[in-house]
């Protein structure tokens, strides 16, 4: 396949330039709400228009005289987006003109070999249209008036836009697993992302909650190419107090759905919280296959270390079958044992168990230990089969009643016991099994 253009939508905070995101890609993908400086990070998409496919970047809002250090972040994060683009949509408040900022950055952009289309949003009617005259004067040609709130304009900056991307490049784009880091706030995500990167890709801050969207991008984890997605942090429902958390909170779990692997992790100098018990449970509702990542290891003393250590057997007990790695995000400190975790786990998830082997271990076990007797009746196991991979999908046929969720977790004990399954959840699902007499 071709490499795809990339178009950065640049400009200062609150002049839109979300909402003309969502706008392009026809959904609430980019985090919108009537404040600056919620876009934090760079958020890729892929878009298309007239049969011409493009990756659209959704930037932090630009300010050349920054003065909060988080402020510099979203600062850096733009100039970042602006190297690496194709096109550049220059997005302004067309309803109050060219502020400071606006005319030295549109300053800096005349002087660049980026093609650059000066965008002037928020002109809902014709009648605006003659207020935007005076933007003529950066420099960067004639101003494209839009309403990205309501549609207005939007299909002829688009042409204007297909018109300036470059000829596709040839090369290779393939399919490659996907992986979801994700957390509480605060853990190190943004962190442990920026190390497998090898550059500062995501926001780091000791602000909780830094990082809003989810970023994707591609990495090369031992001799393996993956697709890693850094969430949002994960919060409990009372701690999500605006739409741009709620947003954030629901893309995080849209990523964990797609994911093929999940990293949890946990801060190895604060133990298992109740939260990452959700996070956990999230992880292994989803499917995905799951690493817990002890983060922080070199910080704490021997004594939060065991501390630790039993915490994840007491409190994540339940996905005691996914690996544990201590490791310093920091510092990458033991990170080279990520690559063979991952391809255990990637092995396990597509592991399938032939039909005759399976149905003999079975009749052994429930030999050995019948299904308990309910409701009078003692249910028996006809036969069972592997539906399906990613992750391991067992259908148990039964006669004369069900089995219970406290039988199945013995089933899946004894197969895990037995087989390769580490790493990665499984679904064991019961059907009803008449049988003929005759």
């Amino acid at each position: 396949m071709s490499r795809l253009p990339v178009v950065a939508v640049l400009g200062r905070p609150n002049v839109g330039k979300s909402t003309l995101v969502n706008r392009v890609l026809g959904r609430r993908a980019a985090v919108v709400q009537e404040r600056p400086g919620v876009t934090r990070d760079r958020r890729e998409f892929r878009a298309d228009w007239a049969g011409r496919d493009f990756i659209l970047i959704d930037t932090g809002g630009w300010e050349l005289d920054p003065r909060e250090e988080l402020t510099a972040g979203i600062t850096a994060q733009a100039d970042a987006a602006l190297q690496g683009a194709d096109v550049v949509l220059f997005v302004v408040d067309g309803t109050v003109g060219l502020s400071e900022d606006d005319a030295a950055v549109a300053a800096m952009l005349s002087e660049t070999a980026t093609s650059v289309i000066l965008v002037a949003n928020k002109i809902d009617d014709a009648a605006r249209e003659t207020g935007i005259a005076s933007l003529w004067k950066t420099g960067l040609g004639e101003p494209v008036p839009v309403s990205a709130l309501h549609g207005r304009g939007v299909g002829d900056l688009l042409d204007r836009l297909v018109e300036a991307l470059p000829e596709a490049e040839a090369g290779h784009e393939g399919e490659f697993p996907t992986l979801a880091i994700i957390g509480r706030p605060n853990v190190g995500k943004s962190t442990l992302l920026n190390r497998l990167v090898g550059e500062e890709r995501v926001l780091v801050s000791p602000t909780p909650g830094t990082t809003r969207d989810p970023i994707d991008v591609q990495v090369t984890i031992g001799d393996e190419r993956f697709r890693v997605v850094d969430t949002a942090g994960i919060r409990r429902a009372p701690k999500v107090k605006d739409s741009a958390d709620f947003y954030s909170v629901i893309r995080a779990r849209q990523a964990l759905d797609e994911a093929d692997v999940a990293l949890l992790l946990v801060d190895a100098t604060e133990g298992v919280t109740q939260q990452d018990q959700r996070i956990a449970e999230e992880a292994a509702k989803s499917g995905a296959g799951l690493i817990l990542l002890l983060n922080k290891w070199d910080l704490p003393d021997l004594e939060q270390r065991q501390a630790t250590t039993f915490g994840v057997g007491e409190r994540l007990g339940f996905v005691g079958w996914a690996p544990v790695l201590r490791i310093s995000a920091l510092t990458g400190a033991r990170l080279h044992r990520l690559a063979a975790a991952l391809e255990m786990v990637l092995e396990n998830r597509a592991r399938r168990i032939p039909t005759g082997h399976l149905n003999r271990r079975i009749r052994d076990w429930q030999a050995a230990h019948p299904p308990p007797v309910r409701k009078g009746r003692r249910p028996k196991i006809q036969y069972a089969v592997q539906a399906g991979t990613n992750p391991p999908t067992i259908i148990v046929f039964v006669s004369g009643g069900e089995l219970g969720e406290d039988y199945l977790r013995y089933l899946e004990n004894r197969l895990r016991a037995e087989m390769e399954f580490d790493g990665t959840p499984m679904h064991l699902l019961t059907r009803a099994k008449r049988v003929r007499r005759g």
